[in-house]
């Protein structure tokens, strides 16, 4: 008990101290970020009293900046939430580029609300540990049924169920093209301007937990994900109106590898998406 209590008193003060350094010297406080900030990640999953505490210690990269500092902390991320925002929206990854470009953040670019990039290794690992902050939920945004709650309006809500139920027959067709890949199809109103993005289902594994569990000699479990379509965009316009099954059939597989690639996933068959891509620029160029 006396090793717990001076265990207890010690890890208070050192949170304390750095509570102080983080507020009144920034520019120090970045430099230890930037030394034990992956250490400072364990605490939410080790230190469960002490885990929203540990997680206003927390620097992430954000949509709000220009480049991949990771300044952004918690509370300034609550500071900046738009009205009608109660969530605290984040997307991990494996690289800067590649979460800055992610088409899962269209729909946040177009009503100005700020998004956490997470590309360090154990980030998942992390948020997996960290459901809420000061009373605002975390939500993935690259998984399962993103819901907007008061941030889209009936008529969104609407033109969403109106789209979804014009283009039935579009998804049908796409879903019995890439049965074998894909758990679900469905219009999506996460885009704007992509024609297809993957989304992880609500119980599956992300990519970094998946490269932890193989870089580790253990195999992920298989998990398919779910391919929501654009249907204002032109691509899906053309496979709509596509009559020939055999073409139809190829730029659906174009399109499932391209939103593959834009989620950092390597493809399962580079050769054959290749092919059908040059066979169809080779068509453009006649």
């Amino acid at each position: 008990p006396a090793i717990d209590s001076m265990k207890s008193a010690l890890t208070k003060r050192v949170l304390d101290m750095l509570e102080k350094l983080a507020k009144k010297e920034p520019e120090q406080y970045a430099t230890f970020w930037k030394q034990f900030g992956s250490v400072l990640k364990e605490g939410p999953a080790e230190d469960f009293a002490n885990r929203e505490k540990i997680a206003g210690l927390l620097r992430f990269a954000s949509t709000h900046n220009s480049d991949d500092s990771e300044n952004v902390s918690l509370d300034a991320y609550l500071e900046r939430m738009i009205e009608g925002q109660d969530k605290i929206y984040y997307l991990t990854g494996e690289r800067y580029n590649q979460v800055k470009n992610s088409p899962h953040l269209e729909i946040f670019r177009k009503k100005g609300i700020e998004v956490l990039l997470l590309t360090d290794r154990i980030d998942e690992w992390l948020m997996s540990h960290l459901s809420e902050y000061k009373d605002k939920a975390f939500v993935d945004i690259a998984r399962g049924d993103l819901d907007l709650g008061q941030l889209e309006g009936e008529e969104d809500k609407q033109a969403q169920e109106e789209a979804a139920k014009a283009k039935e027959d579009l998804v049908k067709r796409i879903k019995d093209v890439l049965a074998d890949a894909v758990d679900e199809v469905k219009v999506s109103h996460r885009l704007t301007d992509s024609p297809a993005v993957l989304v992880i289902n609500e119980d599956g594994m992300g990519l970094q937990m998946r490269k932890i569990l193989e870089a580790t000699g253990q195999k992920a479990p298989d998990s398919k994900p779910v391919l929501e379509i654009n249907p204002a965009h032109p691509l899906l316009e053309k496979l709509d109106t596509e009559a020939d099954e055999a073409r139809f059939a190829d730029l659906t597989q174009i399109l499932f590898d391209q939103a593959a690639l834009a989620a950092g996933e390597a493809l399962q068959d580079p050769a054959s998406y290749v092919r059908r891509l040059n066979a169809l620029l080779v068509e453009l160029s006649r």
